[in-house]
């Protein structure tokens, strides 16, 4: 499944997950520092729904949550 919304186009970006060690400045060690990174993907809430199109046609879509409670979705 290609986690795309059809309305909003969101869709899976990449970041890092970033490990630190050592004890921080403030609680009086001499600061954390990197130890590893290694690459994630934060993927959208996406749900299969039936959307009304504006022909009057009903749809099954993958559409964004964020899109669903914005509204831009009428349900069939």
């Amino acid at each position: 499944m290609a986690r795309i919304c059809a309305i909003t186009g969101k869709r899976p970006t990449t970041g890092s997950i970033i490990h630190r060690k050592g004890q921080s400045k403030k609680s009086g060690g001499i600061g954390t520092h990197v130890t590893k990174t290694t690459k994630r993907k934060f993927r959208p809430n996406v749900q299969r729904v039936k959307v009304r199109l504006p022909s009057g046609q009903v749809k099954r879509m993958w559409v964004s949550v964020k899109a669903i409670k914005a509204g831009l979705v009428e349900k069939a």
